[in-house]
């Protein structure tokens, strides 16, 4: 679980009481998606996680709407972007690939989030945040196999394999999660996945797929 989620899920000590920030409301949003969907972002519930008032609300967010905006951004921040800086620091391609995928499988098995926003990709606001979250996902990690050595359109379509191959754990863990491994297990698991996505067609390396 993020730092996010759980600010968001600890109650504030009234006798201390701080004010709230606009992030407070929205990892708060966040987390309340995570668990219920679009319908569980509600200001009441929400001002009582957070131990304050709907006024706390309305002098961040003119509506309900404004709230979901901003969760949704959150959920950019802390699921894309603050996990491609992690695994950046990670100089060979391919072990950041293997960090990539094994990091968002034991986010996903613990983190619902992904899986309701899918869920909800009816509602404008989400469906545009899942079109650019999936856009910058896809290209980094079409990115990763192209570091590794192939060519353009096989690092796309490779990038597009391991993104689905993710998508579909996700699902399947929150519909069914004993049919997947877990822990050591899971990590094996992880492990073998990557093997198949980065193993050469022809059983040449990238540069042998590049020029046939």
């Amino acid at each position: 679980m993020d730092m996010a989620s759980q600010q968001a899920k600890a109650p504030r000590d009234g006798g201390a009481r701080q004010r709230l920030t606009a992030k407070d409301w929205a990892d708060a949003a966040l987390t309340a998606m995570g668990e219920g969907g679009l319908a569980a972002v509600a200001v009441e519930p929400l001002a009582a996680r957070l131990g304050t008032t709907k006024g706390s609300f309305y002098w961040h967010f003119t509506n309900r709407n404004a709230l979901i905006e901003a969760a949704l951004e959150r959920w950019e921040e802390v699921g894309t972007e603050a996990v491609i800086t992690e695994v950046e620091a990670e100089p060979d391609p391919g072990e950041r690939l293997r960090r990539l995928l094994l990091r968002a499988t034991n986010w996903s098995a613990a983190d619902p989030r992904d899986a309701s926003l899918l869920a909800s990709a009816a509602h404008p606001g989400v469906a545009a945040a899942l079109a650019r979250v999936t856009t910058r996902r896809l290209g980094y990690i079409a990115a990763l196999f192209t570091d590794m050595g192939f060519p353009e359109e096989e690092a796309r379509s490779r990038g597009l394999l391991a993104y689905t191959a993710y998508l579909g754990h996700t699902q399947l863990g929150h519909a069914v999660p004993q049919s997947l491994p877990a822990g050591a297990a899971r990590d094996r698991y992880v492990d073998a996945v990557v093997e198949t996505l980065v193993r050469p067609l022809n059983g040449g390396d990238g540069s042998e797929n590049e020029r046939t």
